[in-house]
């Protein structure tokens, strides 16, 4: 396990988490990616600026990163893009079907506890225990 790296898991998971609490106290919204998305597509009257400024402020992390620091953290995908492809399209799949995306579930849901989010959550990681031993073990599969 060589790129456990606590710190910076710690803050990030920090800033998440104080980003999805101001959105609820301050605007009274779930900060769920697929329903700020989806708003987005189909929006409401005077509702499109915060949706669109929220995923805007998202998309432009890693340019302040960039600023920050002077260089971007190289990401290396270990798998085809036809892997990665019908991932991205399976986990599209899984968010329409669950109502809502696992940061929308993960985070702000069980935060609420909202039983929805918790049984949301629980499929979340039980499917990925799953994949992931189909894969590694029964299938040979390594990342």
């Amino acid at each position: 396990m060589h790129h456990f790296t606590p710190i910076s898991a710690l803050v990030g998971g920090l800033l998440i988490g104080s980003a999805a609490a101001l959105m609820l106290l301050l605007k009274g919204r779930i900060a769920g990616i697929s329903g700020i998305l989806g708003g987005l597509l189909h929006p409401s009257k005077g509702d499109a600026s915060w949706r669109a400024l929220f995923l805007v402020g998202m998309l432009s992390a890693p340019l302040g990163y960039l600023l920050w620091t002077g260089h971007l953290p190289q990401v290396t995908a270990t798998t085809s893009y036809r892997t990665l492809v019908v991932a991205g399209l399976l986990v599209g799949f899984g968010t329409r079907l669950g109502s809502g995306c696992t940061s929308g579930h993960g985070v702000c849901g069980l935060a609420r506890r909202s039983s929805r989010s918790i049984y949301a959550t629980l499929t979340f990681m039980l499917a990925g225990a799953v994949t992931v031993f189909v894969t590694r073990h029964l299938l040979g599969v390594s990342p």
